[in-house]
């Protein structure tokens, strides 16, 4: 008996072995999360690149990407722990952090409003939109502040002379568009490209304003920046290199936006690869103090005490930074 009852341990110590060898050879197991994106729009496609590509992976990753109607209800699924990272506009993150949610900015991957204000063909000068509706997604989002900035522009007050009207996705607005529900309309491509399809006119481009501001990129909370500051590192590597990736690989690209934009109209692809991502979508998403000043600026017409604060309290750039100093973002190019 204890002849055999050695042998057993000896076996027992031998599978234990054996499968503890055959498990230090394994890859650790991928991290899950979720993240969002807030519009579907080629600016938002990084995380549905780096999907694709099976660059999340590669940096231990293992992310499902969700779409939200609009940035509102991103900020809210972010604050209330459903995702972890959230493709958005600055100025809805920094409109929450003005309330008191514990959320920055950690990458600014458009450094402009990358917007057009659309016009119905009757409308041929700016004056005349006076007296008139203008669509928008929600209150609080890029689109409203676009809104809002075209319309100072033409001198024309939002509230008084113009109404912003709620709408929805940018599909929904071209829909209001054509059917005479509001007379102009702001959003980006590929909505932009199918309005002026139908007929309508494009009134402003808004990047030709020249206005610095944090209008698309990555936020999260302020609890994993603090307690789990390698998850964003990685979640941020992962996009960066997604970011080069769609700006070498046209094809891959245009395959990645013809599946989430759901269409296949290449010219509408093709305007948004060029103008979104090959034009403004940024090699280094480094968020700069000037940028999110102007987020702030134009906050403070809604909210006042937004004017008050300092712009560096709204992000975190240490990460980007980083990744430029490591030499990790130049040779993505190469």
């Amino acid at each position: 008996m204890k002849k055999n009852g050695l042998l057993i341990a000896l076996c027992v110590v031998s599978c234990l072995s054996v499968s503890t060898s055959a498990g230090a050879g394994e890859s650790p197991p991928l991290r899950k999360i979720r993240a969002a994106i807030t519009s579907i729009s080629g600016s938002m496609v990084p995380p549905w690149a780096a999907h694709e590509a099976g660059i999340f992976k590669k940096y231990g990753l293992q992310v499902e990407v969700i779409a939200m109607p609009s940035g509102i209800q991103g900020i809210n699924a972010l604050i209330a722990g459903e995702v972890a990272f959230v493709q958005i506009a600055g100025g809805t993150t920094a409109g929450a952090a003005v309330g008191g949610a514990d959320v920055k900015i950690v990458a600014t991957t458009v450094g402009t409003l990358l917007l057009n204000l659309v016009v119905r063909p009757e409308i041929e000068k700016p004056e005349q939109l006076r007296g008139k509706n203008i669509g928008i997604s929600r209150y609080g989002t890029s689109l409203h502040t676009g809104a809002r900035i075209a319309m100072k522009h033409f001198g024309l007050e939002p509230g008084k002379d113009v109404a912003i009207v709620e709408i929805g996705s940018g599909d929904w607005i071209v829909g209001a568009l054509q059917g005479g529900r509001v007379q102009a309309a702001v959003f980006g491509y590929p909505a932009t490209s199918r309005a002026v399809k139908l007929g309508n006119r494009l009134l402003l481009h808004l990047p030709t304003l020249n206005i610095p501001y944090a209008s698309t990129g990555v936020s999260t909370r302020g609890d994993i920046i603090r307690d789990d500051p390698d998850l964003v590192k990685r979640y941020l590597s992962a996009e960066v290199e997604a970011i080069a990736l769609m700006k070498k690989d046209r094809a891959f690209t245009i395959k990645v936006l013809s599946k989430y934009l759901r269409t296949d109209d290449m010219d509408l692809l093709s305007e948004s690869y060029d103008i979104q991502i090959t034009k403004y979508m940024m090699k280094v998403p480094l968020t700069t103090t000037d940028a999110v000043r102007s987020v702030l600026d134009e906050l403070g017409e809604r909210s006042p005490k937004a004017k008050e604060q300092d712009p560096s309290k709204f992000f975190d750039d240490r990460f980007v930074r980083q990744l430029q100093a490591s030499d990790f973002i130049d040779p993505l190019y190469r």
